[in-house]
């Protein structure tokens, strides 16, 4: 199961399109109403096991507060305009799909920001710091953001979001540590860091994958009678992330080190598509399914993305040297 697990979650650049096959055939072939009682627990999955490894106290780190500060103005002042701007400009009467880029574009940072900024030869540190503070101003942005940018078009629940973000970041976030500690106090700092750690991000994997699975076979028989909306799909998320990915990059050669300014890229492009999934099957029941589409198209775009950056590191920072795993 573990290997299973590990080959999924290191390649999924090929496995969330196959989860999208199979829950496009499986949609198309079978009664899917059922599949509602999973988003829950799939849910809970995708999330809880990120907060066990998120390392908390990386909030009480000094010294690199102009990073941190030039970060979270791009993940808030101006990656979720883009992301509505570009939605608004493709789908002027979708009003849905322009959410879910909004979705997509508004939560920033994942686990894998600090994995890509590790395998750039970033700073690592100042990563993990970004997606500490990305993830907890995120949850509580993130209602506001909806209501204010889509509540004119969309019937959004302020207490219904506030409410799922409850559930699905700070509950797990809270059991989450809870466990984290645990765990150090049963195997100790360093066996939990080498061999109980890197298990989770696996489960999160899979929660993942369950989640893009269920979206897809309760949209199967829409997709099927109109195939070319993946395409349509594709072309805005593939745009809102070479843009960020382009902005991101000025800014950090203009202003800082070089191994900073890569923990700036993926600290501002890697977006918690994780989290942008549960509101979306949370929150907005029926249309969350449509939703969940786009933001599961987005991290096709997002891991091949990120891959690239890193092969092309070397090129653009000319101070950062590529991991040998790379």
């Amino acid at each position: 199961m573990w290997k299973i697990l590990g080959i999924l979650q290191k390649n999924l650049t090929w496995s969330i399109p196959v989860f999208m096959i199979l829950g496009l055939a499986f949609g198309n072939f079978s009664t899917v109403d059922f599949l509602k009682s999973w988003i829950i627990p799939l849910t809970f999955l995708m999330v809880y096991p990120m907060m066990v490894t998120l390392n908390i106290k990386e909030l009480l780190t000094k010294g690199d507060a102009r990073l941190q500060i030039a970060a979270q103005l791009i993940n808030f002042a101006v990656i979720p305009f883009l992301g509505l701007g570009i939605g608004r400009l493709f789908f002027p009467d979708n009003h849905l799909v322009v959410l879910g880029l909004l979705l997509t574009s508004l939560l920033p940072t994942s686990g894998m920001t600090i994995s890509w900024t590790g395998f750039a030869k970033g700073n690592v540190p100042a990563a993990v710091k970004m997606t500490v503070i990305g993830l907890l101003a995120g949850s509580v942005l993130t209602p506001i953001y909806l209501k204010l940018l889509m509540g004119t078009v969309v019937n959004i629940s302020l207490l219904e979001v506030f409410r799922q973000i409850i559930f699905i970041v700070f509950l797990p976030l809270i059991v989450g540590y809870a466990t984290q500690l645990l765990l150090i106090k049963r195997f100790g700092k360093e066996e939990y860091e080498k061999k109980q750690k890197p298990k989770f991000p696996m489960f999160s994997t899979l929660g993942v994958l369950g989640i893009v699975f269920v979206s897809m076979a309760l949209k199967a028989k829409a997709i099927t009678s109109n195939p070319i909306i993946l395409l349509y799909f594709l072309l805005p998320i593939v745009l809102i992330y070479a843009i960020n990915f382009v902005f991101s990059t000025i800014i950090g050669k203009l202003l800082f080190k070089d191994k900073d300014a890569i923990s700036l890229v993926y600290g501002t492009v890697m977006r918690n598509l994780s989290i942008a999934l549960a509101i979306a099957m949370g929150v907005f029941g029926e249309k969350g399914s449509e939703i969940a589409l786009i933001i599961s198209m987005a991290y096709i775009i997002q891991v091949q993305a990120a891959a690239w950056y890193v092969k092309l590191t070397g090129k653009i920072f000319k101070e950062a040297t590529l991991s040998p795993t790379t």
